[in-house]
């Protein structure tokens, strides 16, 4: 999210102008995204039949990306709908005035917990944990037994081991840091941070660096330990080339290690499908989307009624008491603790 280059709008347009459009009946309908957006062909195309529309995606960038794109085009927006803002810029997002207010039909079978916004100018579609996943085979073979607190990767026995991503250019990684704010608190965060640099662990730019670059679990590399999902796991099945009866990945979720981030969608002020913006959001928020969710974007729905896919069912596990850090408390505070964690960990 924080710290990666901005796409110019004059891209995204030309998204949009080479996207085939639907026939001169259909309502266009403009979703912006971030570049992690997926959603089923079938799925999309229910909600267009239904309402004679063609739905028409820009992807811009990362999560912080794409929102600052949006906010640079207040009152002429480039899109109709947004997707893809999180609780780490939800107040940044709220404050823009670039959202209307809007109350979906099933917003109130939605747990409270989810429903940041009080104005429900941003509603809650998706969540997931991001955490620590490890690689099971390696620490088999090693007899070590692996990490189940935060507080373990600074012993001795987890030096060089763990890899993670730089919270200014990644997501995740932001949610990490996150994580051991709300979890060390304000004051303790950074002596958390001194002993980590101290035990060897490695900075990668962003997750795919670190997942598929240095995870043993998933490359050539040396890092059994890697900043994820708790998905991860049952993304690891579901992916795997022979079928697999075990997961060979494993997600820590416990003892307030995990950040839970919750996406929201909400609808462009100054959009001209007003009527067709508040029908794609109920849409998003019906049980064929949510239950498309799963397996195309690795996250959760929001939505208790929508049913898991079995690898979730089997693989998936949700923190019960997640760390926590208020949405004003980041908007507050992102910069100053990106430049502290950049002191600590990088200088």
């Amino acid at each position: 999210m924080c710290g990666l280059p901005i796409r110019s709008g004059i891209l995204v347009l030309f998204f949009a102008l080479c996207t085939p459009l639907a026939s001169d009946a259909a309502e266009i309908l403009r979703v912006m995204t971030h570049d992690s957006f997926n959603a089923s062909t079938e799925v999309i195309a229910r909600f267009e039949q239904e309402n004679n529309a063609r739905v028409v995606f820009l992807k811009s960038g990362d999560a912080g990306a794409a929102l600052v794109q949006a906010i640079l085009s207040k009152g002429k927006p480039l899109a109709d709908v947004f997707f893809g803002v999180d609780n780490t810029f939800l107040s940044r997002a709220v404050n823009s005035s670039i959202f209307d207010s809007y109350t979906p039909r099933r917003l109130s079978t939605v747990p409270a917990h989810f429903r940041l916004d009080p104005g429900n100018r941003l509603i809650p579609i998706t969540y997931g944990d991001v955490c620590l996943n490890y690689d099971k085979l390696w620490f088999a073979k090693k007899g070590i037994a692996p990490p189940a607190t935060l507080e373990d990767l600074t012993k001795p026995s987890y030096k060089g081991l763990t890899v993670i991503e730089n919270p200014a250019t990644s997501s995740p990684g932001l949610a990490f840091l996150l994580a051991t704010i709300g979890h060390f608190g304000e004051h303790g965060y950074i002596e958390f941070w001194k002993k980590m640099r101290a035990n060897d662990t490695l900075v990668a730019n962003g997750w795919e660096d670190a997942y598929y670059g240095h995870f043993t679990a998933a490359s050539k590399g040396d890092r059994p330990i890697v900043v994820s999902y708790a998905s991860s796991p049952p993304a690891a099945v579901h992916f795997s080339s022979t079928p697999l009866t075990e997961a060979p990945t494993a997600a820590i979720i416990g003892n307030r290690s995990a950040f839970r981030q919750v996406e929201f969608a909400g609808i462009l002020t100054g959009t001209k499908q007003p009527v067709l913006a508040r029908k794609f959001i109920d849409f998003m928020l019906d049980i064929p989307f949510q239950e498309d969710v799963p397996l195309q974007m690795f996250v959760f729905p929001v939505n208790p009624a929508a049913k898991l896919p079995e690898v979730f069912r089997r693989h998936a596990v949700v923190a019960d008491d997640p760390a926590t850090v208020t949405p004003a408390a980041i908007e507050e505070n992102r910069d100053r603790w990106l430049e502290e964690w950049t002191t600590v960990m990088l200088r």
